[in-house]
């Protein structure tokens, strides 16, 4: 079951703005309940555009993904961005795509601002949008990332060859969640943009 808290913490988030104290045993702890989730805006653009610059660098636009999410555009209502305050430290996307014929989702790219990272906001991002993704009837997510990071959102890796991208990624780092039980099952190929959902 999702939760748009971090593991550990009880409680659901509305779709609306939400408070959402958290923290990690061992790691300094958000003591201040400011932190929000919001859907992103088209205001939000110029602040994400300049967190990703500060995050990956001008190398963003040579990664596979990036184009992928370059060809079709995100979508708002499956996007989020977390404050402090009204400082925005955090972002999470999400682009329709396709598995061969099967639809799908890219999530990506997920960025916290460093002096925020080990808090917990990347995984209340993630759990924000696939708990969205999910009530809006979306079946499957994809991204290219860390598998240990990721697997507390239930994503895992997908077999070698049975879904490729159009360019250089490691094969360990294509993952999926399913929303649905059995979701994945008999889908295999190329992933593309989904032109006719963007």
């Amino acid at each position: 079951m999702l939760s748009a808290r971090p593991a550990g913490r009880s409680g659901a988030q509305t779709a609306g703005s939400v408070p959402a104290k958290e923290g990690r045993p061992g790691n300094d702890t958000m003591s201040d309940p400011s932190l929000t989730i919001r859907q992103e805006t088209t205001d939000d653009a110029p602040a994400i555009e300049r967190l990703h610059e500060r995050t990956f660098g001008p190398g963003r636009f040579a990664k596979t993904a990036y184009r992928i999410r370059e060809g079709a555009g995100h979508l708002l209502e499956l996007s989020f961005t977390a404050r402090i305050g009204t400082l925005l430290v955090g972002s999470v996307r999400l682009t329709p795509i396709r598995i061969g014929e099967a639809r799908a989702l890219l999530l990506g790219p997920l960025t916290i601002e460093p002096p925020f990272r080990e808090r917990g906001i990347g995984q209340v991002l993630i759990e924000r949008a696939l708990a969205e993704a999910k009530a809006k009837g979306h079946r499957l997510v994809v991204l290219v990332g860390d598998e240990p990071y990721y697997a507390k959102s239930n994503f895992k890796r997908i077999p070698r060859g049975r879904a490729t991208m159009p360019g250089p990624v490691d094969p360990a780092r294509l993952l999926v969640c399913e929303l649905a039980d059995g979701a994945f099952d008999g889908v295999s190929g190329s992933i593309r943009p989904d032109w006719d959902a963007a």
